[in-house]
């Protein structure tokens, strides 16, 4: 059932009758071995889009794991794209390949996640996944098989302007003056890409020139670079992406700083685009994206159009068609989740209320105390649960305190409402054949994106597939794990 086409939105009812239609067309989720029909399902797709509802929840690090490894092992996926920087990824996909210039230890990896939120990558179910990746690739003796792992975002703007300068330094000695350009243009903003993006709304000038400039001269040595061998093919690769992580960045923080435009819609292009070269780069290969729901889902299904806005979901259909781009959605009732109260502060574990009353999280809670799995194409255009719903969106910033005066309408002005997710410490070993969501890792860092405009979307992202955990998810966790 497709959600696309919806224009107008009534607080539903009728909650009984929605979770009468999740138990008789869902199905219980008890573990890994429970998903054999949403592989299925995806596996053809030349792109699987996996959501969450939080960027701090423990359990859907660890699902979305689970899904990864074995569309990988058992359909040949050829890379994971995540929504995190692109510089600190390309440590983790040098790390998961086996690159000898990468960082020896997952643990020297974690700590290369330095820009905040640092816990949304640095944590220990990515260190799990991260491992049992590696020892995947092992396995395949020619590079080429090997799976990638990436960063789709556009915050990285200083980031990808140093590792620019440190190849041409080694490579290019005669064109670093044109990234110390650049650098010059920021420099009376102390590297903070915020402080740019303010001073725009006072004076005209801005580094867009500097940025624009320094692509097209990296995309000239990115071709000379790219024809010699493998290695350097790689690093072409490389070195593009970061004069155009520069670029697009600039244009990001001087949008969100200007108010003329949307930033959101400039965020979710650069992923898209960065997505597209990911793709050619692998020759055409399949991508599993791991993003935030308001992300993967498609943003013709919610009030996000209205607004003008686009995100991934939607671009990526557009781009590679229905049939070929599946997304998966996960959400959950109640519980804990890690988050922060303000932009840059330290990661808190903050308790998550029960869903809003009416919202689908209601309604999955309202089936019964099991994970579920339901296939929206399963679901009758009558049905009760077909209509629209409010869905939560947590993000990095999330106060808990709000979440009783929070709408599920799309016309909400609230930043965000929240999303269930339990904390769990490890005290198992790392799985080495494939992630395992019986044995989480230690407790989960994550985030989301900072809320651009300060609105939340919690209509129903998903026309493809929906999974959600409607209540803390003890109940697949081994004895001796406890969930709070």
């Amino acid at each position: 059932m497709s959600l696309t086409g919806r224009k107008f939105w009534s607080e539903p009812d009728g909650v009984d009758r929605a979770a009468a239609n999740v138990r008789e067309r869902s199905r219980v989720v008890d573990g890994p071995a429970d998903l054999d029909d949403l592989v299925e399902r995806v596996a053809d797709a030349e792109c699987v889009l996996l959501g969450e509802a939080t960027h701090g929840t423990s359990e859907f690090y660890r699902w979305r794991a689970q899904l990864s490894a074995r569309l990988i092992r058992e359909h040949d996926f050829d890379f994971v794209a995540v929504e995190g920087d692109w510089t600190s990824c390309y440590r983790a996909n040098q790390f998961v390949r086996g690159d000898e210039s990468g960082p020896e230890t997952v643990r020297d990896l974690l700590g290369g996640f330095e820009r905040w939120p640092t816990w949304m990558w640095a944590n220990w179910e990515m260190a799990e996944f991260f491992e049992w990746l590696r020892l995947h690739n092992e396995e395949f003796e020619d590079d080429a098989d090997r799976v990638g792992f990436y960063g789709l975002d556009v915050y990285g703007l200083f980031e990808s302007l140093h590792a620019v300068l440190d190849y041409l330094e080694d490579e290019y000695p005669e064109h670093v003056e044109e990234v110390k350009e650049a650098f010059r243009c920021f420099e009376p903003y102390g590297e903070d890409a915020r402080e740019y993006a303010k001073s725009t709304r006072m004076v005209p000038k801005t580094c867009e020139d500097e940025v624009v400039e320094l692509l097209t001269s990296m995309r000239e040595r990115a071709a000379e670079r790219a024809v010699e061998n493998a290695e350097t093919h790689e690093e072409a690769f490389d070195l593009e992406q970061n004069a155009l992580v520069a670029k697009n960045a600039e244009d990001y923080y001087r949008t969100m700083a200007s108010g003329h435009g949307d930033s959101w819609n400039v965020r979710d292009e650069h992923m898209v685009e960065t997505l597209g070269r990911l793709k050619d780069h692998h020759d055409g290969g399949k991508a599993i994206v791991w993003a935030h729901n308001t992300h993967v889902g498609d943003a013709r299904a919610t009030d996000m159009e209205s607004k003008g806005r686009i995100n991934i979901g939607q671009l990526a259909r557009e781009e590679w068609g229905d049939d070929d781009t599946a997304v998966v959605g996960f959400g959950s009732h109640r519980g804990s989740v890690v988050a922060a109260d303000a932009w840059g502060d330290p990661m808190e574990e903050m308790d998550l209320p029960a869903a809003k009353s009416g919202s689908y999280e209601d309604v999955f809670h309202a089936a019964g105390g099991e994970d579920r799995l339901l296939f929206t194409d399963d679901v009758a255009d009558d049905d009760a649960l077909a209509e629209p719903r409010g869905h939560r969106a947590v993000g990095v910033v999330y106060h808990p305190a709000a979440e009783g005066a929070t709408t599920s309408r799309p016309t909400s002005a609230n930043a965000t409402t929240p999303s269930s997710t339990s904390t769990r410490r490890r005290r198992s070993t790392p799985s080495t054949s494939t992630p395992n969501a019986n044995t989480s890792p230690n407790s989960t860092h994550r985030v989301s994106e900072p809320s651009v405009s300060g609105e939340s979307y919690r209509r129903s992202n998903y026309s493809v597939v929906h999974c959600t955990n409607p209540t803390p998810p003890s109940d697949f966790l081994t004895s001796g794990r406890v969930s709070k």
